[in-house]
């Protein structure tokens, strides 16, 4: 894309996420007073003055952290620093010039691109205190702006001194033809790892430690497949599990991401096999009508023989039988074996989802169905169907007009159901079916 991009970088909890979700205009980043709740880049749009640009809220750089955790967070934010057109340097006011602080600003420098100071917490009314001149100590080009994030006083001030920064604005691309994928499973299944391995670059952060990802973080991929929108997501646990308040607004993001998602990527641990809470997760997209795709990970840890195969797929398909549609896809994040299929299996799931089926050929193979099998009666009183639609695509949706819906069984919604997937395909996406009562017809 030609849209420009500007990230906020700073030590952790100083109020990046929530001027990101300010700019952004949602609450997208999580913002809780604890430090590192922000992982991974996040990334919203912003506009201002009549521009739109790309806004990446990153993890609290610890310069000098050997936590594992922490200096995965140090190398994401120097990808966004790598990535920007514009940096926004956070400190905060109340505590002070830290020496974090001027480390931070060595590496910013050292990058090359413009920075723009903002220094938040400052929410006093009137004269600044003076340990905002402390601030002039870092030696910017551009002086402190005086912020505060959660009452959004200073942020048009900064994103004033964003737009005298920005490059000339380019020509965008359109968006239209991008597949938004939501990648949800438990947690440590491996969804980071095989976006990374989609990607061929380390963009997300990845450790054997559940629950690493807490925000859903979208990546944008073009290849010889097409346009994707690769959004990883937290790991769903158990609600008997969620204690922490954090993780409880992780697994709300997940189920937001599959929301906005044209096709889930529903992904099972192969060495443990798949459990309740796996079929428990699957249900979140099938409910939500999106077009999905079980994907077994870690297929080269599994010992096999000649029947392992058809035992999984068996296994899978009598857990998720309420979703027989998706197809089934056994991979390896760690070697890449078969990820090639996922992209084809999304382009064509996609596809199937948006199939829309004239009145004419609906109606020809609702007559041959029922001359197939009849509809059922009660007390004499037959299933009458008059006709039906197709209302909508993504789920593909279809409206049967009939004379009883207490006569119209779901065993009946099921063989028509069925009926159509023989004929017209679906493979990938749930049917909806709204049925609807008109009374006899003469």
């Amino acid at each position: 894309m030609a849209r420009s991009v500007v990230a906020i970088v700073g030590r952790p909890n100083v109020g990046k996420s929530t001027l990101f979700n300010k700019l952004i205009g949602e609450r997208r980043s999580i913002v809780e007073d604890v430090p590192g709740v922000t992982r991974d880049r996040i990334y919203g749009e912003c506009e201002w003055r009549g521009r739109r640009f790309l806004v990446i809220d990153t993890g609290g750089i610890e310069p000098q952290s050997n936590d594992v955790i922490l200096s995965q967070m140090r190398d994401q934010a120097q990808i966004a620093i790598d990535t920007a057109d514009v940096i926004i340097f956070m400190c905060d006011i109340r505590a002070g010039l830290l020496a974090d602080d001027r480390d931070i600003a060595v590496m910013l420098k050292k990058s090359g691109k413009p920075i723009v100071l903002a220094v938040n917490k400052a929410d006093r009314v009137g004269d600044l205190p003076y340990e905002f001149y402390e601030f002039y100590e870092l030696g910017f080009e551009n002086e402190p702006i005086a912020l505060s994030s959660l009452h959004g006083s200073g942020s048009g001030d900064v994103l004033d001194a964003v737009m005298e920064a920005l490059p000339p604005e380019a020509e965008e691309a359109t968006d239209e033809d991008v597949i938004n994928v939501a990648v949800i499973g438990k947690p440590n299944a491996g969804k980071s790892s095989i976006i990374n391995k989609m990607l061929g670059a380390n963009r997300l952060i990845v450790s054997n430690i559940a629950g690493t990802t807490r925000d859903a973080v979208d990546t944008l991929l073009e290849n010889e497949y097409g346009k994707f929108n690769l959004i990883d997501t937290a790991g769903i646990r158990r609600s008997s599990k969620i204690e922490d308040r954090i993780e409880k607004f992780s697994v709300l993001r997940a189920k937001m991401a599959v929301e906005r998602a044209d096709v889930c990527l529903i992904m099972i641990d192969a060495v443990e096999g798949i459990t309740e809470q796996d079929e428990k997760i699957a249900g979140i997209a099938h409910e939500a009508g999106k077009a999905s795709i079980v994907v077994v990970n870690k297929w080269d840890a599994v010992e096999k023989d000649n029947s392992t195969t058809n035992e999984y797929t068996k296994k899978i398909t009598t857990a998720l039988s309420y979703m027989s549609y998706a197809p089934l896809v056994f991979v390896s994040a760690l070697t890449g074996q078969r990820l090639k299929n996922i992209f084809e299996q999304i382009t064509y799931v996609h596809n199937q989802s948006k199939t829309r089926i004239s009145t004419g050929m609906l109606n020809e193979l609702l007559n041959a169905a029922m001359e197939k099998c009849q509809p059922p009666s009660d007390r004499g009183k037959r299933l009458k169907i008059y006709y039906v639609t197709q209302s909508s695509v993504a789920p593909p949706t279809f409206v049967f007009f009939c004379n009883s819906i207490e006569l119209f069984h779901f065993s009946y919604q099921r063989y028509l159901e069925n009926c159509f997937r023989e004929t017209f395909g679906f493979r990938g996406t749930p049917i909806r079916i709204v049925i609807k009562q008109r009374g006899d017809k003469e």
